[in-house]
């Protein structure tokens, strides 16, 4: 039995963050583990590997868009063993920057295996016990599984099983148009595939701002076939392949495929803990904690996946970074999300801040809405990547609540809203930033002009400038 100051559960973002700030500090902490390797979901199964597929299936369709602007003739398909092999590498590259050694080398002792309470200062790690004064849950999640007649009696795929495919289907049925759904149909979309969406909500992405699901959707449209306010009520083998039922109102049909992949969202992957023999409040499959991330048993923290807030990763890194002063020095700080935007690695990208437009009205009697199309931005015109705009919500007051954006490489030139509104200034901050020319961030200062063009020529000042320049002309 060994004793330490911190026990972190789950080797993710948000684990090996705890971990490595705790022990940095001097503290005595123990890594605990479920997979042989370090790195959590983001690595194995979420952000690494998809945006690896991502990005290797748009060098696909970007060379197929090439070579049909310039009558160039492409023999062949793409390899998918290549692929795969992109994914792979960039896993094994970005796991030796996180491997075991590093935390061994900290001072962190790490065990490998499920960990699971006997009480609320025990846990057992492969048959060892480990006791701690803190501990932070940070173990992630896994996919839901919705209850769909004869699914569990074909190999379907989730995001934790798709990367290891060896061979791209045909034909990909995806149940589910959110983020992960939709990132992946577009990718294999983009290396050949023919890719069918099942979402069973009338619109797509209802979280996010309407006028840029309006220009994604038209997108995905021309690249996949999309069926909205559909479900899947069973799926069955057939000859040749698989037969998935779907129903629209009243009206089913069946859709043959090679293959299916469930993306209707995750869950978080506590069961194993046991966490009732610690005595940690679980509600509706979520750890319940306060603002500074602490459960109803004080001295144990739960992050990321495991409690109902923002499922990113730089999410998860921002708790870990609040639980490692709250566990070792009792404070009682807490993360602030006001300022923490989100990304959709589709084409083009989907790029989200703060409030939408649809919620700010909703919550403010007053707003202005300052936005620009993408055709207005010189770098994309000259791109031929004109699709897309900007908005920027602001208060009566001018300062930034909201920023949307859709457009190519949207996550990269929108980041200077995002000091904008931590700093919480105001929307007209961001015209007087200078920007080489010509760089897709100008498409911020373009949305940002629009805030003095309103305040110097919309209202009485024009009147009272030109009663001064008439007067100067008639000295």
């Amino acid at each position: 039995m060994k004793s330490y100051q911190l026990v972190v559960i789950g080797g993710g973002a948000a684990g090996m963050t705890i971990a490595a700030g705790a022990a940095s500090l001097g503290a005595h902490v123990a890594l605990i583990e479920k997979h042989t390797h370090l790195g959590g979901d983001c690595l194995h199964y979420g952000c690494v590997p998809s945006k690896a597929l991502i990005e290797a299936a748009h060098d696909v369709h970007v060379m197929k868009q090439t070579a049909a602007k310039y009558n160039v003739t492409l023999n062949g398909e793409a390899v998918y063993s290549k692929t795969k092999a992109s994914v792979d590498r960039a896993r094994n590259i970005i796991q030796s920057h996180d491997g075991t050694k590093r935390f061994k080398d900290l001072g962190v002792d790490v065990y490998i295996g499920e960990a699971s309470f006997l009480s609320a200062n025990e846990v057992e790690v492969a048959g060892q016990l480990v006791v701690g004064e803190k501990f932070a849950i940070s173990t992630g999640s896994q996919p839901i599984i919705p209850p769909i007649e004869g699914l569990d009696t074909i190999p379907y795929l989730t995001n934790e099983t798709i990367f290891e495919q060896t061979e791209r289907p045909e034909r990909l049925l995806v149940i589910g148009g959110g983020a992960i759904g939709l990132e992946l149909s577009q990718a294999y979309a983009h290396l050949g595939t023919e890719v069918t969406v099942i979402e069973g909500a009338k619109s797509l992405m209802p979280k996010e701002d309407r006028s840029m699901v309006e220009v994604l959707q038209r997108q995905i449209e021309q690249e996949l076939t999309l069926h909205l306010d559909t479900t899947v009520t069973s799926v069955r083998k057939a000859a040749k392949g698989i037969e998935v039922t779907v129903k629209t109102g009243e009206e089913s049909r069946v859709i043959e495929t090679d293959a299916v992949l469930v993306a209707v969202g995750r869950k978080p992957r506590i069961d194993a803990l046991r966490l009732d023999r610690a005595g940690v409040h679980v509600e509706k499959g979520y750890v319940q904690v306060d603002g500074s991330l602490r459960t109803n048993q004080r001295h144990i923290f739960a992050v990321g996946d495991t409690i109902q807030s923002l499922p990113f990763t730089h999410v998860a890194g921002l708790e870990g970074k609040t639980v490692v002063t709250n566990a070792l020095f009792g404070l009682r700080t807490k993360p602030d999300y006001r300022a923490v935007p989100w990304v959709t690695f589709t084409t083009p990208e989907l790029f989200h801040l703060g409030l939408t437009e649809e919620e700010a009205r909703q919550k403010y009697s007053d707003i202005k809405v300052y936005e620009t199309g993408l055709d207005e931005v010189d770098r994309f015109v000259i791109n031929g990547r004109t699709e897309g705009h900007v908005k920027l919500i602001a208060d009566k007051r001018g300062k930034l609540i909201g920023a949307h954006a859709i457009g190519e490489q949207a996550g990269e030139w929108m980041q200077e809203v995002v000091y904008a509104m931590a700093r919480k200034d105001k929307v007209g901050q961001l015209s007087r930033v200078v920007h080489p020319y010509p760089i897709r961030g100008a498409a911020v200062q373009r949305a940002a002009d629009l805030y003095w063009r309103e305040r110097l020529f919309d209202g009485p000042l024009p009147k009272w400038l030109k009663r001064y320049f008439d007067w100067k002309q008639g000295e």
